[in-house]
């Protein structure tokens, strides 16, 4: 894992905005670090952490969040985060 901890819903939200924001539905959001990374930020101050301390863990929180109606609801709060990031960036 790298480090002696990690927050799985972290990775989870990193993933799912890379992609939502290369889908056609965002392509016309902007698409730098630091538009990407205040999406991504916002979203993980609106969801829960899950920090684990051992792979097995990972696997099983992973296992946990990775089901259809907690996906929906991750993207739920992502897409609002891409709209408010969108509305107000802070890269001008």
């Amino acid at each position: 894992m790298g480090k002696e901890y990690v927050n799985v819903m972290e990775e989870i939200v990193v993933t799912l905005v890379t992609v939502l924001m290369v889908g056609p539905e965002y392509q016309t959001f902007c698409q730098c670090n630091v538009c990407r990374n205040e999406i991504i930020v916002l979203s993980l101050n609106n969801l829960p952490s899950h920090y684990v301390v051992s792979e097995e863990a990972r696997k099983n929180a992973y296992e946990q969040l990775n089901t259809k109606e907690n996906l929906k609801w991750i993207n739920k709060k992502i897409i609002q985060a891409i709209y408010a990031v969108g509305k107000y960036p802070k890269h001008i």
